[in-house]
């Protein structure tokens, strides 16, 4: 039996799919109903056949609670771990630590009472360290604790450390580490957001520079590695270091849409996230762009996926046939 954290969420129910295609038995875990729904959209952008759907076992279940989470693992062999909160506002720091770093406590805790055979741990760029030679960020580079971190980076890091706690009490585990994931679904939530932001009218564009990578690329990477032989080991996923001017118009170009023409600088998107942050003091609504999310969006960050590509000899989609490709699926959901 495979156990699927997070299953609800983009990585998550792409992997589903996957998954089901595979013919596996597969435990899902999700909070709201409304929420399997949003699985149901995911699969139907593969295909029209509901039995691959009916193929998942359901388990109602929050991560941070260890009464809820023990019947889950009944009869699991393998784990992936895709649940996170995602967020670069300093307020969620509180529950990202809940969920992010004790909830992954609980998974990995579990798994070594029930002595599952091997986790497949969805981390992040945002947990693997800069290049301290200027050159491209690999699975080497080491998080330095003592930098200007996010609350999301400083709990995913925590998170891995946690499953790597794991790996020392004989569970084997492989931790995969994303870019900037696009695919489709979640069309108001993270990558998706840009699809339905530049579908109304996104004016503005950062020459900012980071990695992307497929959902699909990332799935089919995790099933490679959880059906391996590797273990105790982390994977940067990354398919292209582009800029986010280039996303946005490559992104607008998929939508018919118009491409944002005003250039950000550095020195105005820090005034803005200032000023954000004051009107959130006063309205007590999250602000529309946070201190790190300005600097992200600055940044110029390149990394390395050469360590999968060279143990494994595989080759990620190119990201503009990515974004071609779920551009068309948003157009023909909103259609």
């Amino acid at each position: 039996m495979i156990l699927v954290t997070g299953a609800t969420g983009l990585v998550g129910s792409h992997l589903l799919y996957h998954l089901a295609m595979n013919d596996k038995k597969i435990r899902a875990i999700y909070r709201s109903e409304e929420k399997i729904e949003k699985v149901k959209e995911v699969f139907s952008f593969y295909t029209d056949d509901i039995t691959l759907f009916s193929k998942i076992e359901w388990l109602k279940a929050d991560i941070t609670e260890v009464p809820a989470m023990i019947p889950a693992f009944k009869g699991v062999t393998h784990v992936y771990h895709c649940a996170a909160f995602i967020s670069f506002n300093p307020k969620d720091y509180k529950e990202m630590r809940k969920v992010n770093i004790h909830g992954s406590a609980i998974i990995a805790n579990l798994a070594i009472d029930a002595k599952v055979k091997k986790i497949c741990f969805v981390g992040s760029i945002a947990s693997v360290g800069d290049s301290t030679t200027g050159g491209f960020i690999t699975e080497e580079c080491e998080w330095n604790k003592e930098a200007d971190n996010s609350g999301y980076s400083i709990t995913k890091f925590g998170a891995e450390m946690e499953m790597w706690r794991a790996s020392q009490e004989g569970v084997e585990v492989v931790v995969v580490n994303p870019g900037v994931i696009i695919g489709s679904g979640f069309w108001g939530s993270a990558s998706g957001k840009l699809f339905t932001q530049i579908h109304k009218g996104l004016p503005y564009f950062t020459e900012g520079i980071t990695g992307f990578v497929g959902v699909i690329d990332v799935v089919k990477s995790m099933i490679l590695l959880m059906n391996s032989e590797t273990t105790n080991e982390r994977f940067i996923l990354v398919s292209e270091n582009k800029s986010f001017k280039e996303i946005f118009f490559l992104i607008a170009e998929a939508l018919g849409k118009k491409k944002p023409s005003i250039h950000i600088k550095p020195w105005q998107i820090a005034i803005f996230w200032r000023v954000a942050w004051v009107i959130s003091l006063v309205t007590r609504k999250p602000p529309l762009i946070s201190k790190y999310s300005a600097k992200s969006a600055h940044a110029v960050s390149k990394y390395s996926s050469e360590r999968l590509k060279k143990q494994f000899h595989v080759e990620f989609e190119k990201i503009e046939d990515v974004i071609v490709r779920v551009g068309k699926n948003f157009k023909e959901y909103y259609s």
